[in-house]
């Protein structure tokens, strides 16, 4: 099961379909996995408070991704995406909201399902399934330097 709960109505405004992107992104990257997730879409100041005090970065971020303890299965964690950072990041990206919203999700999830990128060889199998789970949504590759004379088609 995936929850969205919006915290920020600026999503709703900003992309009135926000929770369906959201829970299409998230059933994606689950695949076969059985499990409760639970996405809040908030603002930069909230995202800013936990990124302080979950991470010690003093800062807003786009995506945190908290997974569960194994004993709370079946529920797999908690995402939290900031509106300002994502909407900011999208436009300096030339790509839709949705679409960023749709990557930073399935990031997240895959971060909740334990994959990471701090080492190199994680970070390019990681990269390598967001862009494939994104085909599959018909969302573009993200990792695709921007060109901004061209766009991000």
């Amino acid at each position: 099961m995936i929850e969205v709960e919006i915290e920020d109505e600026a999503w709703t405004v900003a992309l009135p379909d926000a929770v369906a992107v959201v829970e299409r992104a998230a059933t994606v990257a689950l695949g076969a996995v059985e499990g409760d997730v639970v996405v809040l879409l908030t603002d930069d100041a909230a995202i800013h408070d936990l990124n302080l005090r979950f991470r010690d970065r003093d800062r807003p971020t786009n995506v945190l991704s908290f997974p569960a303890a194994e004993s709370a299965a079946p529920h797999l964690g908690d995402l939290v995406l900031a509106l300002g950072v994502c909407a900011a990041e999208a436009a300096a990206q030339g790509k839709s909201l949705a679409d960023h919203l749709t990557h930073l999700t399935v990031h997240g999830v895959l971060h909740l399902l334990g994959r990471d990128h701090v080492e190199e060889v994680e970070a390019e199998a990681m990269e390598a399934e967001e862009r494939t789970l994104l085909a599959s949504l018909g969302v573009a590759d993200p990792y695709r330097p921007h060109d901004p004379a061209h766009g991000n088609a």
